[in-house]
């Protein structure tokens, strides 16, 4: 008799840890799936391979961008036909003066250096860099002056932006220094970002941490360049980070255009306006957790 109660008991006690087991698993996903809320009064998130939406704030509010403006320089550089990522570029003094005198992010390019295209993408991608900017706006575009030159360039911008079916960008300049018609959305540059990342070299440059250039000099010799650190900080704080660019200013405050890849999947996304570096990258962080909890 004492042996049936024992194993009665038994058995309701299993068949109710059961139940609740059943009702971690069901209430977990719920809990793992809410909304994020952030700071930035913008942002997005997708799935990279499908492209599907995965969140939404504002995305479609146009606002300035920064410096992830240099996502779109830096995949307009790499379409180009019969592009030499060997050539050599040499460093004009304006260059240098544009962003002292705009008190610009810069990556300390040398007057006289020759610089290869692709020391200048990763001068651009980063620490920024006006000046790798203004290089290969120069370099890339068509005219026989300068300013026909960063026209033309910033054209072609503006081109690859419409032929990514986006209808709320806009570019007047290089690297988001523009007279207030620069602008974005989180979907759009999201978008850009998406698309500049089927680039090899794209995503070898986003996803360095750190790199240091040998430049000829003037004179012919050899000069290293101070390392140009990334100012991604998601790279050394969020595990499976591989991009992709950072921007601030005066009207963007802090824009952070952020990938990672979990699990064989890739999630994408961008926030903008946002109010320091470090709270960009908390927003960025929760969406990025967001993102891979509703692929699952």
């Amino acid at each position: 008799m004492g042996t049936r109660r024992i194993r009665r008991a038994t058995a309701v006690a299993v068949t109710s840890g059961a139940m609740l087991a059943t009702g971690a698993l069901t209430a977990a996903p719920a809990q793992a799936v809410t909304t994020p809320s952030i700071v930035a009064k913008g942002g997005y998130v997708m799935n990279n391979s499908s492209q599907a939406s995965l969140y939404t704030k504002a995305a479609d509010t146009k606002r300035s961008t920064g410096s992830t403006t240099k996502i779109m320089t830096a995949k307009v550089v790499l379409a180009q036909s019969n592009l030499n990522l060997d050539s050599k570029v040499i460093i004009a003094k304006e260059y240098s003066d544009y962003v002292v005198r705009n008190n610009a992010s810069q990556a300390h390019l040398i007057v006289g250096d020759k610089v290869t295209v692709r020391q200048l993408l990763y001068g651009l991608m980063l620490p920024s860099g006006c000046d790798a900017a203004y290089a290969l706006a120069d370099k890339y575009g068509t005219g026989s002056t300068r300013a026909q030159r960063v026209a033309n360039f910033i054209g072609k911008m503006n081109t690859a932006a419409k032929n990514l079916g986006l209808k709320n960008t806009h570019f007047d300049s290089f690297d988001g220094i523009g007279s207030g018609a620069n602008y974005s959305t989180p979907r759009d540059l999201t978008k850009i970002a998406s698309s500049a990342m089927k680039n090899s070299t794209f995503r070898t440059i986003v996803k360095t941490k750190s790199y240091s250039a040998k430049t000829i000099t003037k004179t012919g010799s050899t000069r290293t360049m101070a390392p140009w650190t990334n100012t991604n900080g998601l790279l050394s704080s969020y595990s499976g980070t591989i991009g992709v660019k950072t921007g601030s200013g005066p009207e963007a405050k802090y824009c952070l255009v952020f990938a990672a890849t979990r699990n064989g999947k890739t999630v994408i996304g961008t926030v903008l306006a946002s109010t320091s570096i470090p709270q960009r990258e908390s927003d960025a962080k929760k969406l990025l957790g967001y993102g891979f909890a509703k692929l699952g």
